[in-house]
């Protein structure tokens, strides 16, 4: 019932593994920035690049400063209007931040899962396929997964302004079949 993927703002947003409290510290923490700087400013000139760099000076601070570092793996993705312009940066737990284009993984067993996906991935797969070459790479040989185990979430251009979507029970079901 805890929720390691939710929408940030708009057509942002934040998936975290780790320490639970303290990533979904930081996803409220990146909620009321987004939503200051929304205020203050313009809802343009909320973004993903903006918000990394943002849970990057926190991560960083804590990685240098504190006894103990944060334990979290984060992603900030953005959907732009059109194709092309999305962003995805993932984020490490000494702030460490990495720009990338394709997908990534996080959390445990993440190398074996990467090489897994690396063997089905395609950037013009469709919802349906995509979902199914992440499960299997998910599951890896050893396991089956179902609907009830996973926690799917898209952002989808033709969501408008609001573009997050959760795929849960009947719809999560009919595209894993």
């Amino acid at each position: 019932t805890l929720r390691k993927v939710s929408e940030i703002y708009d057509s942002i947003s934040f998936v975290g593994v780790g320490k639970y409290n303290e990533f979904d510290q930081l996803r409220i923490a990146g909620v009321r920035h987004a939503d200051l700087k929304g205020y203050s400013f313009s809802r343009e000139d909320v973004d993903a690049r903006w918000l990394a760099n943002q849970y990057a000076q926190i991560l960083g601070q804590y990685f240098t400063h504190e006894m103990k570092p944060l334990e979290v793996e984060m992603l900030v993705a953005e959907m732009s209007e059109e194709d092309g312009g999305d962003q995805l940066f993932h984020l490490l737990y000494d702030g460490t931040v990495m720009d990338t284009t394709s997908f990534v993984v996080i959390g445990g067993e993440a190398d074996a899962i990467r090489e897994r996906m690396e063997e089905t991935w395609s950037r013009e797969a469709d919802l349906a396929s995509a979902l199914g070459s992440s499960v299997d790479a998910l599951a890896g040989p050893d396991r089956q997964l179902v609907g009830d185990d996973l926690e799917v979430a898209v952002l989808a251009r033709q969501n408008g302004r609001r573009a997050f979507r959760r795929i849960e029970g009947d719809d999560l079901d009919g595209l894993l079949a």
